[in-house]
């Protein structure tokens, strides 16, 4: 049994993250999209930055646009990226 996540970061969240894609194992108590983001930050490095507004930064698991109360759990895909802007 899996218990990593693939994390995956694009545009300027992968520039300021330093990191395009990494597998985690996230500690016990981080059941949401938000306590990933919290621990993450606590990580330091460029993921502070990263995550310094997290209002325009959008996130999907398993391939889904999800809010950040949304449930993750070990072998799920999250995806953070800006805001698509269509035109």
């Amino acid at each position: 049994m899996t218990t990593s996540m693939k994390l995956l970061y694009f545009a300027w969240l992968r520039e300021k993250a330093g990191v395009g894609e990494e597998d985690i194992q996230p500690p016990a108590g981080v059941a949401t999209v938000a306590q990933l983001v919290d621990w993450l930050v606590a990580r330091g490095g460029g993921y502070a930055e990263a995550f310094g507004d997290r209002k325009v930064v959008r996130v999907a698991v398993n391939q889904e646009y999800v809010s950040l109360d949304h449930p993750v759990a070990a072998g799920d895909e999250v995806a953070f990226f800006p805001p698509v802007t269509g035109g």
